[in-house]
């Protein structure tokens, strides 16, 4: 079994997509971008259905200029936001690694560099730049390599995977949330979308310490 066996093609992630989640959308948004230094992360937010209020999963994808080979440097923010809407795909569906195959293919092309930083080539003596002969030669010297760099900025993004909204007898429940005028207290249910008196009870939820809701038992 080959080290790439693991990895889908991303036409075929796109296309199970397509058969698993026919009427899903999914929008992207640049939330950092940087053109001298050469960066850009991408968010990804998925739903299951056009209409749904609220996300099955939010997934991001950081792209580096430097790590592209010279003829794709000039589209390396297109390149992540790919990357983003690819991995919030199987962020909720499931099923198979979250990089695609086509990401893992240049990463194993790719020789090692330092990661961190990029030398002043032109204040540096010949010699002083480090350079290995083999990917596990930098490895063992410290330096991380472009596929140690992406595993770590995955580690720090990784993606979330979004509890769908409860439903009710009336369909899918509508989140609310407000300040109490008396209490001064926050508050937030999910409520039902029919009108009174066929209106169902909500559900509270409680805002706790931790900065999150969970339902009021």
């Amino acid at each position: 079994m080959g080290f790439l066996d693991n990895y889908e093609a991303a036409r075929a992630r796109t296309d199970r997509w397509i058969a698993t989640h026919p009427t899903g959308r999914i929008e992207t948004e640049i939330m950092e971008f940087n053109a001298e230094k050469g960066y850009v992360l991408v968010k990804a937010t998925g739903y299951r259905n056009a209409d749904d209020l609220y996300p099955a999963g939010v997934d991001f994808a950081y792209g580096y200029q430097g790590a592209y080979v010279q003829n794709m440097k000039r589209w390396f923010v297109e390149d992540t936001v790919t990357s983003a809407i690819l991995r919030v795909m199987q962020l909720i569906m499931g099923g198979a690694e979250r990089t695609v195959r086509e990401t893992m293919e240049q990463i194993e092309k790719l020789p090692a560099k330092v990661a961190n930083t990029e030398p002043d080539y032109w204040n540096t003596k010949f010699g002083d730049v480090p350079s290995f002969k083999t990917r596990e030669e930098a490895e063992a010297s410290g330096i991380p390599t472009v596929s140690q760099a992406i595993q770590e900025v995955t580690a720090q993004l990784g993606g979330e995977m979004l509890a769908e909204a409860p439903q009710c007898k009336h369909g899918h429940r509508v989140w609310r949330e407000g300040i109490s005028a008396k209490t001064g207290k926050a508050w937030g249910n999910y409520s039902c979308v029919e009108r009174k008196p066929n209106q169902c009870d909500p559900v509270w939820y409680v805002f706790g310490s931790n900065g999150k809701w969970s339902q009021q038992l």
